[in-house]
């Protein structure tokens, strides 16, 4: 396996271990998640390129990541809303738009799927599925899920909001 994909895969697997134990958190776990998601974004951008422009597809258990969603939203409480860069609260008074759990929900699902492909095939081929699934997704969708995120933690962070659990 080539050194960039290997630390990717090794970055998925502790944060999808991470989420994975949310139901059991303890205090620290959103802190941990706020130290890994710069140090996945690195790893994913030292992938390289797609090797040709088609479209990434992504078929997720909805059943599972509504699980996972609304766990997060309740465990993270008035810390999951956020407001996205251009948002402003109109006549008609919604709130943010942004969602924390939303976020670490999208990039789990991409990350899990892309575990999945590596641990199925002992050949490259899988390796290969996984490195252009995670490229493709990271540029078409979850990226934005994890600029958002690390741009939220880091406000919670400034705000003294990061370490109540």
């Amino acid at each position: 396996m080539m050194p960039q994909l290997q630390d990717m895969a090794e970055v998925a697997r502790r944060y999808c271990g991470l989420i994975d134990s949310v139901f059991d958190a303890d205090a620290g776990w959103l802190q941990q998640i706020a130290r890994l998601l710069p140090r996945l974004h690195a790893t994913v951008a030292a992938l390289g390129e797609a090797a040709d422009d088609t479209e990434h597809t992504l078929v997720a258990d909805l059943d599972a990541r509504f699980e996972l969603f609304s766990h997060l939203r309740i465990l993270l409480g008035e810390r999951d809303s956020y407001w996205l860069e251009y948002d402003s609260c109109g006549e008609d008074g919604h709130g943010p738009t942004g969602s924390l759990a939303d976020d670490l929900t999208d990039i789990y699902c991409e990350l899990k799927y892309g575990l999945r492909l590596l641990d199925a095939t002992l050949d490259g081929d899988g390796e290969e599925q996984a490195r252009q699934g995670w490229i493709r997704g990271f540029r078409a969708h979850w990226g934005q899920h994890l600029v958002d995120a690390e741009r939220h933690l880091y406000a919670l962070l400034a705000r003294g909001q990061l370490t109540a659990a």
